[in-house]
């Protein structure tokens, strides 16, 4: 294929003082540029391999974060927030706290503030008003304070069991061994942040109707007595457990996993209420779809289920159908919800219910066999300052994703119909 028959090239960006060419033949990269007269030669293979991308998701509401565990600082540039909203550091402030290291024996002892910084995006139109979005990508920044990169020398060429570790540098050829780099927990500051701008944009869509609550179910296979569930229970212990008599035996649960230099993992469910029919398209914008790849993109996330999950598997087709009826209102009522609010990949009106399960921190001070970056057999520990049982403090990051799915979609949803909510009302069961 000669040149000009390749869809990639030659390219000549005009105005600037660079030149990119690149030859259909041979799929090489040159660039040129006058500035430093640095000349670089890449087989498009090797650009590939060293190009890290994938850091932004969403589509009309777009988030992309940056940094990593131990840089300066991390955060994230959310772009397509629509305009005239409400906004301070104040709004989302909250939210971060929850999430934020260092609050008991219980999590990571890392002390982080967290205070976000708004850095572009709103304006107060005069002097001593609140300022308002304005449409243009919302910056945030959250500094790193409390770094401890000395405590990962000793591994830093050896790969942890059940970590990213190695799959980075298999990937990449090279990693940030401080703290995990771009692969650790720290990164999901920057989601909960965005998630509360994307809650504003779901109140000023739908108002304080639509919420999204979260809650620890279950830890190192303990589950919790949906009898006893108590959403305020939530906010008395630490580990968002609306059980209060499971919320006593995970504290000691969870100590003796500690004390052992062990960890655990848990199962965090996430609802979403009042969140109108229509959200979602069907087969590839399914907005189960989309949540689903949210929340495994959370780390530490290895499986997800939408309402009765793997449960239906062994139902039969009457019990698992939700099934329906008329309302007071002129509108139908499911009489169940194992379908988790979600019907062909489009919500249906009825409570959104998302599960996670979330393995066991991989840094853990027990000896596990490993090798090395030169392929050296060794035993490896983890030392520093690690999170116990992580799924506790990816509650509040789950919610965050929850939040960004839906305001993606409800933006969608808007722009492919004029519509905000659904010309029909679906209820909750009775």
């Amino acid at each position: 294929m000669s040149n000009s028959e390749d869809p990639l090239g030659p390219v000549k960006k005009q105005g600037q003082e660079r030149e990119i060419l690149i030859d259909g033949g041979d799929r090489r990269i040159l660039a040129q540029g006058s500035i430093c007269d640095l000349r670089l030669s890449f087989s498009m293979q090797e650009w590939q391999r060293f190009a890290m991308s994938h850091n932004s998701f969403g589509h009309l509401f777009r988030v992309t974060t940056f940094g990593e565990s131990h840089g300066p600082a991390l955060g994230c540039v959310v772009d397509g927030c629509p305009p005239g909203l409400a906004l301070d550091e104040s709004d989302l402030q909250p939210w971060l706290d929850t999430r934020r290291p260092g609050q008991n024996r219980f999590v990571t002892q890392r002390r982080e503030a967290d205070r976000v910084q708004i850095l572009s995006g709103t304006c107060a139109e005069n002097p001593g008003e609140k300022p308002r979005t304005t449409g243009t990508p919302i910056a945030l920044l959250i500094a790193n304070e409390d770094q401890r990169s000395a405590d990962y020398d000793a591994i830093k060429t050896a790969f942890r069991p059940g970590h990213a570790d190695y799959a980075y540098w298999a990937k990449y050829g090279f990693r940030d061994p401080r703290g995990g780099g771009r692969a650790s927990a720290r990164e999901t500051a920057a989601r909960v942040a965005a998630g509360g701008v994307a809650r504003l944009a779901l109140a000023a869509l739908y108002g304080e109707s639509l919420r999204i609550r979260g809650a620890l179910v279950a830890m190192g296979g303990d589950a919790i007595d949906r009898a006893n569930w108590d959403w305020a229970a939530c906010g008395e212990n630490p580990f968002f457990c609306p059980d209060r008599d499971a919320a006593l035996r995970y504290e000691r649960l969870l100590d003796d996993a500690r004390k052992a230099g062990s960890s655990l993992g848990a199962v965090v469910e996430i609802r979403a209420e009042g969140v109108p029919a229509g959200l979602g398209a069907p087969l590839y914008g399914k907005l189960d779809s989309d949540l689903a790849g949210a929340m495994m993109g959370i780390n530490a996330v290895k499986g997800v289920e939408i309402g009765s999950g793997f449960a239906l598997a062994a139902m039969r087709g009457e019990d698992a159908a939700d099934e329906m009826r008329m309302g007071s209102d002129g509108g139908p009522v499911f009489r169940s919800n194992h379908n988790g609010g979600v019907l062909g990949g489009i919500s249906s009106g009825q409570d959104i219910v998302v599960r996670c399960a979330v393995k066991p921190t991989s840094s853990i001070l027990i000896p596990r066999r490993s090798v090395t970056q030169d392929g050296t057999e060794t035993m490896i520990r983890t030392t520093g300052r690690h999170d116990p049982c992580v799924g506790i403090r990816a509650v509040p990051v789950a919610e965050a994703m929850m939040a960004l799915v839906l305001v993606d979609h409800a933006l969608r949803h808007r722009a492919q119909t004029g519509m905000s909510g659904p010309l029909g009302h679906f209820g909750n069961p009775e």
